[in-house]
């Protein structure tokens, strides 16, 4: 019976697509039309499939990945900092011409803010790692080298010719000579970056540790905001990337001075307009007035004034009066007659109200 039922409906919907067609309507497009497929629904959540091989778009965030990524967390703009990559890269391109006696070009690629976790997924294996610390923030900082520039530091150091690129032999590991090798560099590396924040504030960033495996170089939670600098470093036809890792705790002793817009910037203030106003504050003239004292009297007894009336002030001639500027008490003084004048002889400075 419920076999029998099953085959009615079927012939029921086959005889409206029949009727559709014929009318020359759609009926089954229509619904197809509906329906997203695979690569729609991967584009709407921010996904891809891994078999088409696109690497540009792990950089990119669509979808509903850019709302919940850019609803999470926000960066604020660190304009000091890029001053002191800037320094960094012309200092660092002086110390590794030295170095490797070689011809060395460093450039800054990019500044970037991210999570500590989405820089950790970022980085392409292998890589070489270095933990380095902030003494005076009592934090740490990540320096990560790309495998290209280590086998190229280590090419240059030992007397590789020029010309061809360094060859890496894949699935071995570091030896303990190229990792030596590679931590005098570093080394050169954090005593520029300390350099650059000279004119800002003086912090020593001092070697820790080095790690191939970037999930013991957590320094950080995967949560947690950093600003990354893509370093290139150039040596001819040879070379590599550097990455600069600091966290925003990391930066947060700074945070204020991080914040200017210029070196030196004083939030309002100009040493060269605070000494000019000095200057000319000698030169301008203030009505200072003399109050001997103050008395209260009812407002019936001053319209019975007249001329010649006399205002009692329960006062000796000994007692001090009040020198004011505006409603500034200045200074304290007795008075006094010279000659046709009225004087008044300062004996010291006056007591600020409040």
């Amino acid at each position: 019976m419920a076999e029998e039922k099953t085959n009615q409906n079927n012939k029921d919907w086959a005889d409206k697509i029949e009727i559709n067609e014929n009318d020359g309507s759609s009926f089954d497009k229509s619904a197809d039309t509906k329906i997203l497929n695979q690569e729609e629904i991967d584009s709407l959540l921010g996904y891809h499939n891994e078999e088409t091989g696109d690497d540009d778009f792990h950089s990119m965030k669509t979808g509903v990945r850019a709302i919940l990524n850019s609803s999470m967390v926000s960066y604020e703009r660190l304009p000091m900092l890029e001053i002191v990559f800037d320094r960094l890269i012309r200092l660092m391109a002086t110390s590794l011409r030295n170095f490797t006696q070689d011809n060395v070009e460093v450039s800054l690629e990019s500044i970037e803010s991210m999570r500590f976790g989405e820089y950790i997924d970022s980085l392409t294996l292998p890589t070489l790692l270095t933990v380095f610390k902030a003494e005076e923030w009592d934090n740490y900082g990540l320096i990560s080298l790309d495998s290209a520039l280590v086998y190229s530091i280590v090419d240059v150091l030992l007397g590789g010719r020029r010309g061809t690129a360094a060859m890496r032999i894949e699935g071995r590991p570091y030896t303990t000579i190229e990792l030596n090798l590679v931590k005098d560099m570093i080394q050169l590396v954090l005593t520029d970056l300390s350099t650059s924040f000279d004119p800002i504030t003086s912090v020593n960033f001092v070697y820790d540790r080095m790690e191939t495996n970037p999930r013991f170089a957590t320094i950080s939670r995967l949560s947690n905001a950093v600003i990354v600098a893509k370093l290139r470093v150039d040596m001819e036809d040879r070379g590599g990337k550097i990455d600069l890792m600091i966290p925003y705790a990391t930066l947060e002793p700074i945070r204020e001075l991080l914040l200017q817009m210029f070196m030196g910037e004083r939030f309002g203030r100009d040493a060269i307009w605070e000494n000019h106003l000095m200057e000319q504050l000698w030169d301008t003239d203030v009505e200072i007035k003399a109050e001997m004292k103050e008395v209260e009297v009812k407002f019936g007894e001053i319209s019975s004034w007249d001329k010649g009336s006399f205002l009692p002030l329960d006062m000796s001639p000994h007692d001090d009066i009040t020198l004011l500027c505006g409603d500034v008490p200045l200074l304290t003084g007795s008075m006094g007659r010279k000659g046709q004048n009225i004087v008044i002889r300062i004996n010291g400075k006056a007591e600020k109200n409040g």
